[in-house]
């Protein structure tokens, strides 16, 4: 990996006018970053990627590189372009351990952080660094939020976010798992308590349903529970993806790995909603795809699926006179997910929109004074990148805020 690392940085072009940290949603200093690693300065360069990205080794894992920095990478329009990820890998990871992150003295502040996910770790980061207090709520055991009960082991090891709590401790920042704010105790407590202000990030972990008979079926789980933890399924021999998202590909080329022989992902387009790099990988693995193709009823045999085609306005027609079962052991229904609505009930002055995401301003405030929010819950599913670009801009925010109040 090492001998890797450095043959691609290598072939680095130094650009003036670098198109890969344009294509970076965060903007990583990548040339710099680059220049540093081959200069013997590899530790300075892990700090420097650190402070843009404090989910630096994570995101070099699982971004998608193809469509931002290395899609972005000059050498890529006539050749391969450099393989930025295993260089910032490589980086990051090798020097994760051992970085002294700087910390400033407690400045009298103190931050309450709802979810320990990709928004919510970058801001409990943050903000200690800044000098403030921060303590984080998780309605689970551990850390990671999606990341470590959505993503799985082989595109993201765990011992990772394992890592990451154990740099979060040195950093003072405290925990409270198994803990589900809005049962109980609400947002406004946190603020009785003294708390200057509190972050929302508990992502979005509510399945989307497709609505459709047989749904409730013992044979029909829901992807994002059944990457919570795939080793308490049991899924047969033969099963149905209906969705072809980054998750769905997740789904499926985790159930081949646990021992299914025969799966199949359904998509209503042409082209699935994952990434090439993901669909190519699942297809490696023995995942077999359908296209323009869904399902409209569920049975203990397997699936009812009918052909669909779009309009020139973008709405899906569904052919039902092609439906036809298609023998399944188990259906797994992957196609998104929404938020959680237990703060919002408890904290009435927290406001949603239709589909239950948090109302935020442009700074991400929220509808209650003093309440920050970003992440899925917000945006709805998205990546983990764009977690970390939104909750840096907030982080600027609460300390602003906070700054305004004393």
């Amino acid at each position: 990996m090492g001998l890797h690392a450095i043959d691609e940085a290598k072939r680095c072009l130094n650009c003036k006018k670098p198109r890969c940290r344009e294509g970076c949603p965060i903007h990583t200093p990548i040339p710099q970053m680059i220049q540093m690693f081959l200069g013997g300065e590899m530790n300075e360069a892990a700090e420097m990627v650190f402070e843009n990205n404090p989910l630096s080794v994570i995101c070099s894992l699982v971004c998608d590189h193809e469509k931002q920095c290395e899609g972005h990478c000059v050498k890529g329009i006539k050749g391969e372009p450099v393989h930025i990820s295993s260089i910032e890998n490589y980086i990051s990871d090798t020097c994760f351990d051992k970085m002294q992150l700087k910390k400033q003295p407690w400045n009298g502040g103190r931050i309450g952080v709802v979810g320990a996910g990709p928004a919510g770790i970058t801001i409990a980061i943050l903000m200690a660094c800044r000098g403030y207090k921060v303590t984080i709520f998780e309605i689970r055991e551990k850390i990671g939020g999606i990341m470590r009960y959505g993503i799985p082991e082989f595109r993201l090891p765990k011992s990772i976010l394992d890592r990451y709590y154990k740099k979060m401790r040195e950093l003072g920042i405290l925990f409270r798992p198994n803990f589900a704010l809005g049962g109980s105790t609400g947002v406004h407590d946190l603020l009785k308590d003294g708390y200057d202000a509190v972050f929302i990030g508990t992502g979005t972990w509510r399945p989307y349903r497709l609505n459709i008979p047989g749904e409730t079926f013992g044979n029909v789980h829901y992807g994002i529970n059944y990457l919570n933890n795939p080793d308490v399924y049991e899924l047969g021999d033969r099963v149905i993806v209906i969705g072809a998202g980054n998750a769905a590909m997740d789904v499926a080329r985790t159930a081949i790995r646990k021992g299914s022989r025969y799966v199949t992902v359904y998509s209503v387009t042409e082209v699935p909603a994952a990434s090439p790099k993901e669909v190519e990988y699942a297809k490696i693995d023995g995942v077999q795809f359908e296209f323009l193709q869904t399902a409209i009823e569920i049975r203990d045999e397997g699936a009812v699926i009918c052909d669909v085609e779009w309009t020139e306005d973008g709405q899906m027609v569904k052919h039902e006179e092609t439906a036809r079962l298609v023998p399944a052991d188990t259906i797994i229904i992957s196609i998104s997910q929404g938020p959680q609505d237990r703060i919002v009930n408890r904290d009435k002055e927290l406001q949603v929109d239709d589909r239950g995401l948090l109302k935020t301003d442009e700074k991400g405030e929220t509808t209650m004074e003093g309440i920050f929010a970003s992440g899925d819950v917000v945006t709805g599913a998205k990546t983990v990148v764009e977690a970390v670009r939104r909750s840096k801009m907030i982080a600027d925010a609460m300390d602003e805020y906070i700054r305004s109040k004393k």
